[in-house]
């Protein structure tokens, strides 16, 4: 897979543009193998993906080509593939979301050193506003309908596969972080990673806390907003965990909002003592994904607000 050897100095912008074309490329090469019509491909996103619109087909391609250390191409292709079974299933329950391109198998798609997934396209109506406080009641409709998935899933995926890698590789390449916040860091997951790392481990510790299968990754913000609707999107990071882990930082307006429409829906209220530890967990993952920063620089300075915060803050978010 064409990241599967981390960079351990920052890509330049010719580079950046250079990896951007051979993922059109790629993405060109491989819905025309399909069958699909891709004469006027248009990139639609390019940060931690490269996602491509193959018009005139109503195809869109995402195409990861920023990944975490150890991600290599099988448990790439499993992660793709857990969340292409997962969208299905929703979209088969009813539940408006951005659906697998029904052109296409649905099956992740190597080509040129890439792994990629085909959805269908959707128009983006931009005169909605998000509103992502308000928004965190999509969380729990989602939640209500995600209960009853019977695949398996990994539990925090998100957190438990990558942030110990990312770890490492900032401790093996000095510069990326000061040394007193990498030491910080593997301080506080010290602390948090028997909580967080196991299924087994976060019920010792919150045994009242259910866990069942969550988008993984905020999903008040990774919506489209259409002329129809919300549509729930990219579950890359789909996992087994606690609720509270698709709420952190939203604050305790976004907590009231979640519990409100939670309780319309048959969905617990969100464990304060759970969700403070997972604000702390997610502050800690914002940290060490400057890990990441050679594959893409510009993360540097997105990311300066959230070192500072954590910076700012209690060890662990004061949990020690």
């Amino acid at each position: 897979m064409y990241d599967a050897q981390m960079p351990t100095s920052s890509l330049t912008p010719a580079d950046l543009q250079a990896r951007t074309a051979r993922a059109v490329t790629a993405a060109v090469n491989a819905g025309l193998a399909l069958g699909l019509k891709a004469a006027q491909p248009k990139v639609l996103h390019d940060v931690f993906s490269v996602v491509v619109h193959l018009a005139p087909a109503p195809v869109v391609v995402r195409v990861p080509v920023v990944l975490p250390p150890g991600l290599d191409a099988s448990r790439q292709t499993a992660r793709q593939a857990r969340e292409l079974a997962v969208v299905s299933w929703l979209d088969s329950h009813g539940l408006p979301v951005v659906r697998p391109s029904p052109l296409v198998p649905c099956e992740p798609v190597q080509r040129d050193g890439f792994s990629m997934t085909f959805w269908e396209f959707v128009e983006v109506d931009p005169s909605r506003t998000p509103d992502y406080v308000a928004e965190a009641a999509l969380a729990a409709r989602l939640h209500a309908v995600l209960r009853g998935y019977p695949g398996e899933l990994p539990f925090l995926s998100p957190l438990a596969a990558t942030l110990p890698t990312c770890l490492a590789l900032l401790e093996e390449n000095p510069g990326l972080l000061p040394p007193a916040d990498i030491e910080r860091a593997r301080g506080e997951w010290a602390l948090l990673s028997p909580l967080l790392s196991t299924r087994e481990g976060f019920a010792a510790k919150f045994p009242q806390v259910s866990v069942q299968p969550i988008h993984g990754d905020a999903p008040s913000y990774n919506v489209l907003r259409t002329a129809e609707g919300v549509r729930y999107a990219d579950f890359e990071d789909v996992t087994l965990g606690p609720v509270e882990w698709d709420l952190s930082f939203l604050g305790p307006q976004g907590a009231a909002v979640y519990d409100a429409a939670a309780a319309q829906v048959g969905v617990r209220a969100l464990d304060p003592a759970a969700l403070r530890v997972v604000d702390a967990a997610r502050m800690l993952q914002m940290v060490v994904c400057h890990a990441l920063v050679p594959q893409l620089p510009m993360l540097a300075e997105g990311l300066a607000p959230s070192l500072q915060a954590w910076r700012d803050t209690p060890f662990a978010g004061g949990l020690a």
